[in-house]
């Protein structure tokens, strides 16, 4: 298993801890932070926020490699052979470690909004989650002899966070329900693959990743229709003005329709906006 350093990070808050956690560049403290601030907030033994904290960062904390290039010159991924298998899960995993960023940002960022302390339950346990599934992905990279670092990755994805800086509901309607939403329509495919190669260590990992995500997509539903209903806003129609405002790429079938149904986000959300990407 990935080794983490046994180490207490002191923090004033969670707001503190989770920007901390956001900004650290070894990936290992990186995780250690994330599972150590999700540990003391469940136990409530710190609190959301302080005058002093530490304020999340623009852009994440990360090693010297991998290097980051534009999407459109990372290598496409087949997994006919072991080598496109380990550079499809070093892509994955590339998408894990955002999404612990990602989901401690949400944390760091909006700790002064008026939200119940629930909110910041089920983001913790997402960045823990999230966590959980690099570490899972960078260890089967490691048993095919290869490690996180080891190939190019792009950098489009913290570009959400960037866009979605100033707005919970705009961060809401793009990170969870845009970009984990589609690892709920593609990662069915991928496991399906791995166990037609022979790689069910790999398929074993996808199948953890998959049901959580399933999670995390209901998490960001829920709060996003929270907010719309306490500004009596209609949720599919304001999720569709702020993708159009918020999100630079598109949105592609097919979709795991009853995966996104299962998480609150129904057709009605992303099926016109689909077919607006699509003409």
């Amino acid at each position: 298993m990935s080794a983490s350093p046994d180490t207490t990070f002191p923090a004033r808050s969670l707001r503190d801890a989770a920007a901390r956690a956001v900004a650290a560049a070894d990936l290992d403290e990186k995780t250690a932070r994330t599972r150590q601030a999700h540990a003391r907030w469940t136990s409530r033994t710190i609190s959301l926020r302080d005058p002093g904290d530490f304020r999340p960062p623009d852009r994440p904390g990360r090693p010297e490699n991998p290097a980051l290039v534009p999407p459109t010159k990372v290598k496409r991924r087949t997994l006919n052979s072991e080598r496109g298998r380990i550079t499809l899960l070093h892509a994955i995993c590339h998408i894990e470690l955002n999404a612990i960023d990602l989901a401690l940002d949400i944390v760091a960022r909006f700790a002064s909004q008026r939200m119940p302390l629930s909110f910041f339950d089920g983001w913790m346990q997402v960045a823990f989650e999230e966590a959980k599934h690099f570490n899972m992905v960078r260890d089967r990279l490691r048993e095919l002899g290869c490690d996180y670092g080891d190939l190019p990755a792009h950098d489009g994805l913290w570009q959400a966070a960037h866009d979605t800086r100033n707005s919970l509901m705009a961060r809401l309607a793009v990170v969870p329900l845009i970009l984990e939403a589609r690892g709920l329509d593609v990662t069915p495919s991928m496991r399906a693959a791995m166990r037609a190669a022979g790689d069910e260590a790999s398929a074993a990992v996808l199948d953890v990743i998959y049901e959580d995500e399933k999670k995390h997509v209901a998490i960001g539903a829920k709060w996003f229709r929270f907010l719309c209903a306490r500004q009596r806003l209609d949720p599919s129609a304001e999720f569709q003005a702020l993708v159009r405002a918020n999100f630079r790429g598109g949105l592609k079938p097919p979709f795991n329709d009853l995966a996104r149904a299962a998480a609150g986000l129904t057709p009605s959300f992303y099926r016109s906006l689909a077919a607006q990407s699509a003409s």
